[in-house]
């Protein structure tokens, strides 16, 4: 009896240290805080400016990555992880510091951009920077890159310059440019466990956004987010539906990942002008937050967007961006379950809209594990849905808004251009007050 007693604490204590994932029945809204090359709208002193209004619509803002990488950058090429090298191309450490401290006392969690994927050099092709935290030293070494990376072109150097690397080669996808890092190597895994705690106790971040989740197996983000604990974390899966899926399941569930099939449904819809299509598969593939998706039981870690910072590069045409409806497209985001992610360039050419979204979805009690009904949806430019909050339930019209009136259970509190919003009469009487936020 005593060794069963033993067991069950045992147990009960492992799964006490599993991270969360993405919390459920969650209502909160996310702005990715950053856009490609937005080295003036999202310097830390000018976000920090803003916090009393961000607080009042968002409950998360995902930063670019915040390590000096040795010149003006978007991060992606990361060098330094510990502080004493944080004076990044968006303002130094001390204003990161305040930037996320009073993000915290306005309600606002920070989260951070992290690149550990890969990892940019010195001075040469496989040499690391040395950095102490905490009286700790940590470096990587030429053995802590992947045996196989840059399609063999690193090691061709390494053997030319006496340098070894990993015996093991890379557990994802390669990625040319910069070293691809060994997660099975114990001294990646201890100076990663060490940055991800850092960014959480030291800096203040909550959660992460792990970069370029395919290069490597999700078993390793488990094995990081079980040892930070995070509250919050979701992976870059750029990839189908059922890719995403099992990558979730590899993390065992202890990340959420961006629901990317959800975002070309919608480029889809807008671009073409057929808003028939948010109700049909793209390539084959059902958005994670899809009603026709596994019964729904991925919604809690779908983080859903309409627009990044990657796919809305105009230099990569390849991106195909969102074209025109952004107003549509984001009222459509806001209606939905899942955990919507806006983008800063979408937040400031359509704040005041944006605004009076997320305070109808706020009001509705939309979470990201609301179910919604498709009520009805053709090829005459328009498509309405219904959200079940917990609150009321919202119908969100897009496309040509005159094309369909609901029953006249539901009142039109908010409309713009290609969208209109409805709630249920049978809310309390707080949704006269919403009448008023109206757009033309």
């Amino acid at each position: 009896m005593k060794k069963l007693f033993s067991l069950i604490v045992c147990t009960l204590a492992t799964l006490s240290l599993s991270a969360q994932g993405w919390p459920a029945q969650y209502e909160g809204v996310m702005l990715q805080g950053f856009y490609w090359d937005s080295y003036s709208q999202s310097q830390w002193t000018k976000l920090e400016k803003q916090a009393d209004e961000l607080s009042q619509y968002f409950t998360l803002v995902w930063l670019p990555q915040s390590g000096n990488c040795g010149g003006k950058s978007m991060g992606y090429d990361d060098l330094y992880w510990f502080p004493g090298h944080y004076n990044s191309s968006f303002g130094t450490e001390s204003e990161l510091r305040s930037l996320i401290s009073t993000f915290k006392q306005k309600g606002i969690g920070t989260i951070a951009d992290v690149v550990i994927n890969h990892r940019r050099n010195v001075s040469n092709w496989v040499d690391f920077p040395k950095e102490t935290y905490n009286g700790v030293t940590y470096q990587l070494t030429s053995t802590d890159i992947c045996a196989n990376d840059d399609g063999g072109k690193t090691k061709t150097w390494a053997t030319q310059n006496g340098y070894s690397l990993s015996s093991n080669n890379d557990t994802g996808e390669g990625w040319d440019g910069m070293r691809d890092l060994d997660h099975k190597s114990e001294n990646v895994q201890k100076s990663v466990k060490a940055y991800l705690k850092m960014l959480l106790n030291d800096l203040g971040y909550v959660g992460f956004r792990y970069d370029m989740v395919k290069g490597y197996s999700g078993q390793y983000t488990q094995l990081y987010n079980n040892d930070a604990q995070p509250q919050f974390s979701v992976g870059e899966c750029w990839d189908g539906t059922n890719t995403i899926k099992n990558w979730i399941e590899a993390t065992g569930r202890t990340s959420a990942a961006f629901d990317f099939q959800f975002r070309y449904t919608v480029r889809n819809a807008a671009n073409n002008g057929n808003w028939a299509r948010l109700a049909q598969q793209n390539d084959g593939n059902w958005p994670l937050v899809s009603a026709n998706y596994q019964s729904g039981n991925y919604r809690q870690y779908a983080v859903t967007f309409v627009e990044n910072h990657d796919t809305e590069k105009r230099s990569n045409a390849a991106q195909d961006p969102l074209k025109k409806d952004t107003l549509a497209a984001n009222a459509y985001l806001l209606a939905m379950p899942g955990t919507p992610c806006i983008f800063l360039t979408h937040w400031i050419d359509c704040k005041q809209s944006i605004k009076a979204m997320i305070d109808v979805r706020r009001f509705a009690g939309i979470q990201n594990t609301s179910s919604y009904s498709i009520v009805q949806a053709n090829n005459k430019n328009y498509a309405a849905f219904s959200s079940e909050g917990s609150k009321s339930k919202l119908l969100v019209v897009v496309g040509d808004t005159k094309l369909y009136t609901p029953e006249s259970s539901w009142t039109k509190v908010l409309e713009g251009y290609h969208f209109a919003y409805y709630l249920d009469q049978n809310a309390n009487t707080a949704w006269v007050d919403l009448v008023h936020r109206r757009l033309p």
